[in-house]
């Protein structure tokens, strides 16, 4: 389907009626819309009856303050519009919104905390790529009629009323407020009734995304062994294959909780834990004790018990790889980005927030005792795996991923390991913000909004 993209005027009530919108002649032959005779106006959710008028020499769209406040468009805005014939329908688009955790209607500058320099990017690509997007918390969705509040650009963030979106971008970060029944409710509607395409729309489980993957024969070789910790006999048989194994919180993220059981020459096992203030050591006589330890944290938290794995290190510091694969302007998923991740001194995890540091894969496979061989495939092999996991984790787990952050491993002799898959990657981990560029996974995430659309 054609389309052509048109800058949004909005005049006064007096000038122009609210069934009446004024649209480029250029425009309408271009796109073969009739003018003069009714038509449906679509925006998200919104329809209206609408008649055509040409005007010779412009390539806008002009429509009345009504209209505008019932579409929540700003002026000036630029979108793409298309026309079906079938349905004598004038579709104004793409339409994106964002669900975020929090927002801070009393910082107007600052309304989304530290995400705020995300959101105004995405502002800034929409407006050059012929897109309008939103922003909205769990707490702004109502009863859905079609309308609900979320906060717009316009010279400045501000909060209206909204319609319905094409699509909807889940970038909650907490659970908690995923589960909640009406985020559930609101997400299941808005499919049925304005056909909105959802994207991102859960979190993963640690054990959840391994034990999909491991029915997967193409995938066997880059996932290490890995259970759900039930009882101690699984810990002692894993302690007994391995030297290493790591227990992982299952809903955990950012490297909180992770503890690495190693087992000592004299019999003894050594767990050291990640905490606030660094990791903590302790040892334990035996296995049976090591468990009864943690009875307590699991109660509460679940555990996947992992084989260690001999990584690759840079000066005795280890390092791993964050892939963030996406799906791009055809619906296919692409590697947008590649990254080594170099654990902070004290510390066996890499996360940004427990003091890692970024590299390029190059520079950090070049510090390392890998051959000249690993070194120069490591970059095919992450990428080659990443795609591999990619598409594994979409034919595997019902539910719609649209970009997916994927930790990888080399261990030292090459052979790329799956640590674990984030369904909602963070926008900081990959390259530094700039106010005057838009980063590579703004705009593949952009992209693949307008596929799902349908513009």
């Amino acid at each position: 389907m054609s389309t052509k993209k048109v800058t949004i005027q909005v005049t006064g009530s007096g000038i122009l009626q609210d069934d009446v919108i004024m649209l480029g002649e250029g425009v309408l032959k271009a796109l073969k819309i009739p003018s003069g005779r009714p038509l449906q106006l679509q925006f998200g959710s919104y329809r209206r009856e609408v008649t055509v008028i040409p005007v010779p020499r412009y390539d806008g769209l002009r429509l009345n303050q009504t209209v505008a406040s019932k579409t929540g468009l700003v002026p000036r805005s630029v979108l793409r519009v298309s026309y079906r014939a079938s349905s004598h329908t004038l579709r104004l688009g793409p339409y994106i919104s964002v669900m975020v955790s929090q927002d801070y209607p009393d910082q107007p500058d600052r309304p989304f905390g530290s995400i705020t320099m995300f959101c105004q990017e995405l502002v800034h690509a929409c407006r050059k790529q012929g897109a309008y997007v939103s922003f909205f918390t769990p707490e702004d969705i109502g009863a859905v009629t079609g309308y609900m509040k979320g906060w717009v650009y316009d010279e400045g963030w501000k909060k209206t009323v909204l319609p319905i979106a094409d699509v909807v971008n889940n970038r909650l970060t907490s659970r908690k407020l995923e589960n909640k029944p009406s985020v559930q409710h609101f997400m299941k509607e808005v499919k049925s009734l304005y056909g909105t395409h959802t994207f991102n729309e859960k979190f993963l489980d640690k054990n959840e995304v391994f034990d999909a993957l491991k029915s997967i024969p193409t995938l066997k070789r880059v996932l290490p062994e890995s259970h759900l910790l039930k009882a101690s006999s699984m810990l002692k048989t894993m302690c007994q294959r391995y030297p290493v194994i790591f227990l992982k919180p299952v809903r955990g993220s950012l490297g909180k909780g992770i503890i690495r059981v190693s087992r000592q020459p004299d019999g003894s096992f050594m767990t050291l834990a990640t905490s606030v203030g660094g990791t903590r050591k302790q040892t334990y006589a035996s296995l049976d004790k090591l468990y009864a330890s943690m009875s307590g944290k699991m109660k509460t938290t679940r555990y996947q018990i992992q084989q260690g794995l001999t990584l690759i290190d840079n000066s005795g510091r280890p390092v791993d790889f964050r892939a963030l694969v996406q799906k791009n302007k055809t619906g296919k998923w692409s590697v947008t980005s590649i990254v080594a991740r170099i654990a902070g001194g004290s510390h066996y995890v890499s996360n940004l927030a427990r003091g890692g540091s970024l590299s390029t894969v190059k520079e950090a496979v070049s510090k390392t005792q890998l051959s000249s061989s690993a070194k120069a495939s490591a970059y095919a092999g992450l990428h080659s795996a990443a795609l591999d996991i990619a598409k594994g984790i979409e034919s595997a787990i019902p539910a719609h991923f649209g970009e997916l952050g994927i930790d990888l491993a080399l261990d030292t002799s090459g052979r790329v390991w799956l640590l674990e898959v984030n369904s909602k990657p963070s926008k900081n981990d990959n390259t530094p913000l700039s106010e005057s560029k838009i980063r590579p996974s703004v705009k593949a995430m952009l992209e693949y909004s307008t596929y799902l659309a349908g513009f």
